[in-house]
């Protein structure tokens, strides 16, 4: 991302502009540290500044993290800086863990989104400032340092939860750009090392404002019993990965502009993947306000944006459960497809085991692809060719690991799901939108988006009608389904759709 002249970041560091936290960082030459915006730091001198438009990028360029401001708690906005949906679906990736084997893989990272390696290196540099690799090695340092300052975990724990190949590594690391060990970072405290299984609580920034109530609007009617409870101002749900099983709970915390994560889960090393399953389900990432204010630039939208500020796109748990909603959810209302889901899950989900402070709502986990896949009869008393789907579903996803990952352009992620056996554009729209979290994912042909608009034109749509009127709203349609569905949620609110 092109940055502001330096007169202009100087300018937000000296006012500590709230607009620019986690938009730029500045490294400050007579420190060797870098900070962001807000730092409440004496403010440096002028010449001593140097401006980044990315953590990895001031790392990169020799530069330590501060231990006032923690950049490590910025909003995390990179993915939606510019205007290249190329690095956005790069860093899920690199969230997942797709550099973690070194530099090797950027080659096949760069195979995954559809392009040559050097042509990706030139878009970070571009959009970023510093290289796939560095970013990664950045994020790994940033996770590591927020679990030294939020948690208890042991030492090793954390060197293992983000991605050290050893604690000798980690050591190493943090000695060579803090000049002190790991250990010195963590405030002196008379409380004794508590593991990650125990419990885990760390805060997630996002840039306000946010509507947490619209969220869970969203959640509650599709909760599924067993697996997710809805409640108290609250968002709980149950977790497998690799074969463990844990929990996690989620809540606001409007005062910090931040959702506080507590997470139960018996392997640290899962941490990384569980926080960026968060990020993506509560759409934390998004820099909501140039996206309102791109909307707003249509007369129609602008209403709903000024009703409804802060509205984001959730997204999916995991890719695969994602899908098997949506197709539980074809042709039928939304309690309709949450009992379907809720009879796969006592059907085919594993039960967690007893715990006595467990919420008693969570009782199962989603099943897996394999599960289904290799189930003989999935059962539910549906139509046929929706059964088959779903085992077309299964199959796909146990064949190919990559399926509910970023991958190529949005046209080409939709012909992979509509490759699969009763998979329209409807649902493979539907799935980039929650699953990928594509940002310009559009299904237009959906009962809930055609009366939204309806509402906001005053006449009757179509799908075709309905994509011509997108066209304005892109790169954003995503955001734009949001307020179409919640528009006509409230105007209607007997009649069920699937969102």
């Amino acid at each position: 991302m092109e940055l502001p002249d330096r007169e202009i970041c100087y300018r937000a560091l000296e006012t500590r502009d709230a607009r620019f936290d986690g938009r730029l960082f500045v490294g400050v030459t007579s420190t060797g540290v870098y900070c962001r915006p807000i730092c409440p730091a004496r403010t440096p001198q002028f010449r001593n500044c140097r401006f980044f438009s990315s953590a990895a990028a001031a790392q990169e360029a020799g530069f330590r993290p501060c231990l006032r401001c923690r950049p490590e708690t910025a909003p995390d906005l990179a993915s939606w800086r510019g205007t290249s949906n190329t690095v956005s679906r790069a860093l899920a990736l690199i969230a997942d863990g797709a550099l973690d084997s070194g530099d090797s893989s950027v080659v096949k990272l760069s195979k995954r989104l559809g392009m040559g390696e050097r042509q990706l290196r030139r878009l970070f540099e571009e959009h970023l400032g510093a290289s796939p690799i560095a970013v990664a090695q950045t994020r790994r340092v940033l996770f590591a340092k927020q679990l030294i300052h939020e948690t208890r975990m042991p030492m090793t724990e954390i060197a293992l939860a983000a991605g050290f190949g050893s604690l000798r590594r980690f050591n190493e690391v943090f000695r060579d750009l803090f000049h002190r060990p790991p250990t010195a970072l963590r405030r002196n405290d008379s409380r004794g090392w508590v593991p990650a299984k125990m419990g885990v609580r760390l805060r997630l920034r996002y840039r306000p404002p946010y509507d947490w109530d619209s969220m869970l609007a969203y959640l509650q009617p599709r909760a599924i019993p067993g697996v997710e409870v809805v409640e108290d101002d609250s968002y709980q749900r149950t977790v497998e990965i690799e074969g463990y099983m844990g929990l996690v709970q989620v809540v606001h915390l409007p005062h910090v502009h931040s959702l506080a994560v507590g997470i139960r889960f018996p392997n640290v090393r899962c941490l990384p993947a569980i926080v960026a399953r968060v990020r993506r389900l509560f759409d934390t990432s998004a820099d909501i306000g140039i996206i309102d204010e791109h909307l707003s630039r249509d007369s129609g939208l602008a209403r709903l944006v000024a009703e409804r500020p802060g509205l984001r796109a959730p997204g999916g748990w995991d890719g695969f459960e994602l899908a098997v909603r949506a197709v539980l959810g074809q042709q039928v209302s939304v309690a309709a497809a949450r009992r379907l889901a809720e009879q796969l899950v006592l059907r085919h989900g594993k039960r967690l085991p007893v715990e006595s402070d467990r919420h008693p709502g969570l009782s199962h986990v989603f099943p897996t692809a394999q599960c289904l896949a290799r189930s003989e009869s999935i059962g539910l008393g549906m139509p046929s060719a929706r059964l088959l789907s779903l085992k077309a579903l299964a199959e796909a996803a146990m064949g190919d690991r990559n399926l509910f990952r970023p991958f190529g352009t949005i046209e080409e992620a939709i012909a992979r799901f509509r490759s699969i056996r009763g998979i329209g554009e409807w649902t493979a729209q539907y799935i980039a939108l929650r699953a990928l979290r594509e940002p310009d994912a559009f299904p237009a042909s959906d009962v809930g988006l055609l009366r939204g608009a309806a509402l906001v034109d005053g006449m009757r749509s179509s799908p075709h009608r309905l994509l011509k009127r997108a066209e304005s709203w892109r790169p954003w349609r995503a955001y734009a389904a949001q307020h179409l569905w919640a528009a006509q949620s409230i105007a209607n609110p007997n009649r069920g759709t699937h969102d």
